[in-house]
């Protein structure tokens, strides 16, 4: 049996956000507010992910003062410059970023203000690509990040544009070995709505060892539903998590193999149904999970050259 990180790995999973917005830049509620709001949701983190702009006096919210025991804070921005195949801005999730980190300079791209910030210690994620309308070359160009944003439920609710697993899977097969992180991307304009969504589990409630886990991949995300664990033996991948309806496996080519029911906590999946087909498919190195209940869980990548 080969456990599959980071369910194989000793620690706790903790409920966060890594993109979120207060008054400092577009959101409607002070930065106290929204801390407070993610503490009254149940969440163990949060960072608040401000428009990294001159428009907004390039702010990146100093929230240590509002950690306490149970909840903590990580420093970052939403770092933006021009421009995407689109025309339009980059949007580059920063967590970790010191707070002196250097305004953009004046022609400074995208994949340099994603270096710089990996540089300085951030963990650096694509931000809703589908939303962005980002091509599959803009993602290969942001050579420094470590995720790409695979759910933003505030896109997912104000245009339907929510999704980037598209564009990640198409990076994995191309031997980009990233991490899938969901947001809420808040902003509070409708309270009900627009917050709580999506959110990133971690090994550790410490900012450095959140972030730490957060560079390997040891997380995964969910809109509700909890992995348990997930361990492959041989070609059977066995799962255990809350109750749901789906557990689904799929790869890098078009086969998936699922276990349906109801209300089921855990499941075995032959694998070898991805490549098994009358139409011929390119076996994949790679490997996810995915847990459907309504609302959706979803593992890193699983590298099968990585296996325990």
């Amino acid at each position: 049996m080969s456990g599959v990180s980071p369910f194989s790995l000793p620690g706790h999973f903790y409920r966060g956000n890594l993109h979120t917005h207060s008054t400092l830049s577009d959101g409607r509620l002070s930065p106290e507010n929204v801390v407070q709001a993610y503490k009254d949701a149940g969440y163990d983190f949060v960072m608040l992910s401000e428009h990294f702009v001159g428009h907004f006096s390039w702010p990146i919210a100093d929230t240590r003062a509002m950690r306490c025991k149970n909840f903590t804070t990580l420093i970052g921005a939403e770092l933006h410059t021009l421009k995407t195949s689109a025309g339009e801005l980059w949007h580059i999730v920063a967590a970790g970023l010191p707070l002196d980190f250097a305004p953009c300079g004046e022609d400074e791209s995208g994949p340099e203000i994603a270096q710089r910030a990996r540089d300085a210690g951030a963990f650096v994620g694509i931000a809703h690509p589908l939303w962005s309308q980002l091509t599959i070359e803009d993602g290969h160009a942001i050579e420094a990040a470590h995720a790409v944003e695979i759910y933003n439920h505030s896109c997912a609710v104000e245009s339907d544009r929510g999704e980037g697993w598209y564009l990640l899977d198409q990076m994995l097969n191309d031997g980009k070995r990233l991490s899938a992180f969901a947001t809420d991307d808040a902003h509070f304009i409708n309270h009900d709505k627009d917050a709580f969504g999506g959110w990133v589990k971690a090994e550790a409630n410490e900012p450095e060892l959140l972030l730490e886990a957060l560079k390997a991949g040891h997380y995964y995300s969910s809109q509700g539903p909890q992995i348990h664990s997930i361990a492959i033996n041989g070609d059977r991948l066995d799962v255990e998590c809350s109750p749901v309806d789906t557990i689904v496996v799929t790869g890098g080519n078009s086969r998936s193999a699922a276990v349906f029911g109801y209300a089921i906590s855990s499941g075995s999946v032959d694998l070898a149904r991805l490549e098994y087909s009358w139409v011929p498919v390119n076996p994949s190195p790679w490997l996810r999970v995915s847990l459907i209940d309504g609302k959706r869980a979803w593992s890193n990548p699983i590298w099968l050259d990585e296996l325990e």
